[in-house]
C-alpha cells in the first residue's frame, strides 16, 4: 500500500496558515477544526508544519500562556520529514516511529498534496488487515475437498 493510497480515501480537505499567522489564530483554527496539525505555506510553498506538540512546546516556553506569544513562526518545524504519493505505508509507518513523527506532508516534488496522520496509517492499515482477513476465511470456508473426502 502506497501514500497515496490512503490520501485518496482521507480526502483532500488541507488547512494551511503562513508562518506570519498569530500564534494563537492557528490554534483556535486546530481547535475549530478538530485537527492535530497545520501546514505552514509561505510564498506557495511548504515552510513547516504546526502540530500540538509545538503548541504545547510553546505553553511551556511561555510560562502557560500563547496570548502574546507572537507568530506561528516561532513554533513550527520548519524541517518537517515529508513523503511522496509512492512512499510505502511500511516505510511511513518506520519514519513515524524513529522520528516520533505523528503528522508528515506528502509532497510531489515541491507540491503539496495533503498530510497524513499515525491515525490515518493506522487505519488504512487495519482496514486492509481486514479486508485480507475477510478474503482469506472466505477461502478456507471454501476450499476444495479432496478426493475420498466428504
Amino acid at each position: 500500500m502506497k501514500v497515496s493510497e490512503i490520501l485518496q480515501v482521507k480526502g483532500n480537505i488541507l488547512y494551511t496558515v503562513t508562518p506570519d499567522t498569530p500564534i494563537m489564530d492557528a490554534v483556535s483554527v486546530m481547535e475549530e477544526k478538530d485537527i492535530g496539525s497545520l501546514v505552514v505555506m509561505e510564498y506557495g510553498e511548504l515552510a513547516g508544519i504546526l502540530t500540538f506538540r509545538e503548541v504545547i512546546r510553546g505553553i511551556h516556553g511561555n510560562k502557560g500562556t500563547l496570548t502574546e506569544a507572537g507568530t506561528v513562526r516561532k513554533f513550527m518545524d520548519d524541517h518537517p520529514i515529508t513523503v511522496t504519493p509512492e512512499t510505502e505505508v511500511n516505510e511511513v509507518r518506520r519514519m513515524m516511529l524513529e522520528k516520533h513523527s505523528r503528522y508528515l506532508p506528502v509532497m510531489d516534488a515541491r507540491t503539496l498534496l495533503g498530510v497524513i496522520s499515525f491515525y490515518d496509517v493506522a487505519k488504512a492499515v487495519l482496514e486492509a488487515q481486514s479486508f485480507e482477513n475477510k478474503m482469506l476465511k472466505a477461502y478456507i470456508r471454501d476450499w476444495p475437498a479432496q478426493e475420498g473426502e466428504e
